[in-house]
Formats: structure tokens, sequence, C-alpha cells
């Protein structure tokens, strides 16, 4: 994939209010590539080996509310702990009342 498609991925994280959460599929439909969810990740995935987190992508989930992404992040619980301060409770690393805090950047 291009640069162009991760720059795309990243300013939608961006976008994403503190206090929400959406997933790596609604962010690929959102730029237009609705069956490159992998890659979203791979592109986030990019941005941390090169820019380390200053964007919110704690705030990037899979489908169900799995937090996917956690082992890109320093420490074991970071990604939960990050959730959590933004009022988003986590269970097994799964996302609690994940509709309520859904944020669907295609709306």
């Amino acid at each position: 994939m291009s640069d162009n498609f991760f720059n795309k991925v990243y300013k939608v994280v961006e976008k994403i209010p503190f206090g929400r959460v959406t997933t790596y599929g609604a962010i690929a439909k959102y730029i237009s590539s609705p069956k490159a969810s992998r890659m979203v990740g791979w592109a986030l995935n990019a941005y941390f080996k090169n820019k380390g987190f200053s964007i919110p992508a704690h705030r990037v989930v899979n489908r169900f509310g799995i937090l996917t992404g956690k082992k890109y992040f320093e420490g074991k619980n970071t990604m939960k702990e990050l959730l959590e301060s933004e009022g988003i409770y986590v269970k097994k690393d799964k996302i609690l009342d994940f509709n309520k805090h859904f944020w669907d950047p295609n709306i």
C-alpha cells in the first residue's frame, strides 16, 4: 500500500473523539477501501515504529470491540489504561458497552 493510504488512516484516527472508539473496518470503509481493514492495522503498526504515539491509536479496535492492537503498545495494559482514562471500560481485553462507545466515521 502507498504512503497515501497510510496517511488517510492517520487522518481518520486523529478525528476519533475522546471517549469513543472505532474499528479497523470502519476506517477502511471511510477511506474507500472497505476490504482493507487489515491494512489499517498495518498502517498503525508502521506509525508506532516511526513516530510513536502522537495519534490516539488506542481508540481503534476490532469489529467486536476487542483490543487486538494492544501488543503494539508499551506495557501489557497500556491500551486498556488509556481507554479507561477516557471512561471506556474493558474486561478481558473487550470493551464493555461497545455499541455505546462506537464512533462511525462514515456517518
